[in-house]
């Protein structure tokens, strides 16, 4: 029942994506300062503006709670030798990804054709800091400080630490301290589940918002806004393609097995991950393709999928690189490499833990763009985010299915180097 709503509303957004820019093309037709168009865009302003303050108003809550509980769900005990080498293999892999992502976006360069309406220079006015700056301002003097100026990256740095934390003190040896590590535990996993309930809340409103959103773009832009909508899709299908084509190619192959075979094995599961956008809805599917497809010990894929379905997004961090360099384009401020370097921590340490919110590729794209210097309070910004909203689900499919390869990948090379995989299925 719940996939079910979640499919009608994502075909809502999708719906009122298009009949925002039908409506805007049409008042697009009409002069400037016609009193219908002018009308039209001071009702929708505010109604795509509310939209923007709802998504911006459950960041913070969403990194704090599900960087911590996903990270306190990491065991200690089980980080012996299959743990490192498949942690060590979700961030590599995420690195490898944000790369991707940025330099196909560069190369690409969606959204440069696309003009917004508006001052290009207000969105510059909120510059964004130095890279000495941004790895110092990463360790937090005040982390509630932190939490006030929303700064992004001090807020997951303090959120990973002390999910640590918790992992440890789960399975301390004194019963006071892990029972009181397991209260807390279970605080942080309720208001995981309240966050989750609360990001759905505001999702309902999401069609109304798009349309908002969207109708004002094409008001503004006519049908020009539509090619680079194609653009960024291509984009991001790119990036994706490569990420699977060379990145999982290549670990697969220098472990000592079969691309081709790999790939025809992880298509059932990546097939799924296609159609139903959701991780957690495919891991049912992933362990049975690692168990009796490739071969691979319980003791391995138990450990490795769950937490891949956590831990590793990588077609998630390739859209966010892509879609902060359409968003930059498109308000006329190109990425600096300062910003590039924020850009990149935050998509791979914002990638821990955000996997099992609804949305969660939007809401993690906010948190780039703030560290970027790109801020949602601008009127440009806030539209070309929504034109990558309104197209999510379709951008969902792919990076869902990336993220999935990307963990069968993963716990089938872990697999192969620890001895825990059987060969006789790879002959």
């Amino acid at each position: 029942m719940a996939d079910r709503r979640r499919k009608q509303l994502l075909m809502f957004i999708l719906l009122g994506l298009i009949l925002g820019g039908i409506c805007g093309i049409i008042f697009a037709q009409m002069p400037q300062d016609h009193s219908a168009r002018v009308l039209a865009i001071k009702i929708a302003d505010p109604l795509g503006i509310l939209f923007v303050n709802l998504l911006k108003m459950i960041v913070t809550p969403v990194i704090i709670f599900t960087l911590i509980n996903g990270v306190a769900s990491i065991s200690p005990s089980k980080l012996g030798n299959v743990g490192v080498k498949i942690v060590a293999y979700y961030m590599i892999t995420s690195v490898f990804a944000i790369v991707i992502g940025l330099l196909i976006g560069y190369l690409m360069n969606p959204g440069a054709d696309l003009t917004l309406a508006g001052d290009a220079a207000a969105v510059a006015k909120k510059e964004a800091p130095s890279l000495i700056s941004i790895f110092l301002g990463i360790v937090p003097t005040n982390p509630f400080a932190a939490i006030v100026k929303n700064d992004v990256l001090a807020i997951i740095f303090f959120s990973v630490l002390f999910g640590l934390a918790l992992s440890f003190i789960k399975e301390s040896k004194d019963s006071l301290i892990r029972s009181s590590g397991e209260v807390v535990d279970k605080f942080f996993e309720g208001c995981t589940h309240i966050i989750i309930l609360v990001v759905g809340w505001v999702m309902l409103y999401a069609p109304i918002g798009v349309f908002a959103l969207i109708f004002k773009v094409f008001a503004e832009n006519g049908a020009d806004a539509f090619g680079s909508l194609l653009h960024i899709t291509a984009t991001v299908y790119l990036g994706l393609a490569i990420q699977i084509l060379v990145v999982y190619t290549a670990f697969v192959a220098f472990s000592g097995l079969s691309p081709l075979l790999f790939f025809k094995k992880a298509f059932r599961a990546w097939l799924t991950a296609f159609v139903t956008r959701s991780s957690g809805a495919t891991l049912p599917v992933s362990t049975s393709v690692a168990e009796h497809q490739m071969g691979i010990s319980k003791g391995v894929y138990g450990f490795t999928l769950p937490l891949g379905a956590t831990i590793n997004m990588d077609g998630t961090t390739i859209y966010l690189g892509i879609c902060a360099i359409f968003i930059a384009n498109a308000v006329g401020i190109p990425l600096g490499f300062d910003q590039i370097i924020a850009v990149i921590l935050t998509a791979v340490l914002a990638s821990i833990g955000a996997a099992g919110v609804p949305g969660a590729g939007a809401i993690m794209l906010i948190m780039v763009l703030e560290s970027a210097g790109l801020d949602l309070t601008n009127p440009q910004v806030a539209l070309a985010y929504a034109m990558i909203l309104g197209i999510d689900a379709l951008l969902d499919m792919g990076r869902t299915s990336a993220n999935i390869v990307g963990d069968l990948c993963g716990t089938a090379v872990v697999a192969k180097n620890t001895n825990s995989m059987d060969m006789s299925k790879w002959q």
